[in-house]
């Protein structure tokens, strides 16, 4: 029911545009994040980062202090010709993350993991808000949406959290709670994944 709730969003989607578009999405962790949308396929680019605060504290030792604003977030870069807002949304909604859960994402805790999308343009914040507006009608989920959309600058992370998973694909954190999004990916949008 859920997939299908989210299909029916599908036909929000926006045109397709020649060029390359970019959203950002907080979802807990940006490591299994990264991961998840590096396996999609239209997607040319993923950057691990800080959205909603400053520059001045957009580094992880400050964000880990959960008085900075900051979500941990990614900055997805796509192709609208191969993938379009909506199916981005889909693996969003359905696999990177789980949207009812207020200021956390299964082990980890606070604001800095909240669920968040920070569009780019009006045309995608408007698409957002007419998303999850879809979404709330339908109720997929066993508990309420809370996932905000949000105004804020992106700031990337560190580099040793970029490509994590890639980089450490045996490290326990990865192994539990971030290698099952991937298999996840690959049942739920066989269309979709992209393997490595």
């Amino acid at each position: 029911m859920l997939k299908q709730a989210l299909a029916a969003t599908l036909l929000l989607a926006a045109p397709g545009i020649a060029r390359a578009d970019t959203i950002v999405l907080a979802g807990g962790c940006f490591w299994g994040m990264e991961a998840t949308f590096e396996h999609v396929k239209g997607v040319t680019n993923v950057v691990s980062g800080y959205a909603g605060g400053s520059a001045a504290d957009a580094n992880y030792d400050a964000v880990s202090s959960e008085r900075t604003g900051h979500a941990e977030a990614i900055r997805v870069t796509y192709d609208p010709k191969q993938v379009s807002l909506g199916e981005l949304l889909g693996v969003y909604f359905i696999v990177a993350h789980d949207p009812t859960q207020l200021n956390r994402q299964t082990p980890d805790e606070g604001p800095s993991y909240r669920s968040a999308v920070f569009p780019q343009s009006a045309r995608q914040r408007q698409f957002v808000d007419a998303y999850l507006k879809t979404l709330n009608a339908r109720a997929p989920f066993s508990g309420r949406i809370v996932t905000r959309i949000e105004s804020g600058t992106f700031f990337p992370a560190e580099a040793y959290h970029q490509d994590f998973m890639r980089k450490n694909p045996r490290h326990p954190y990865i192994l539990r709670w971030d290698v099952p999004k991937l298999a996840k990916l690959k049942a739920t949008y066989p269309a979709l994944y992209r393997g490595r």
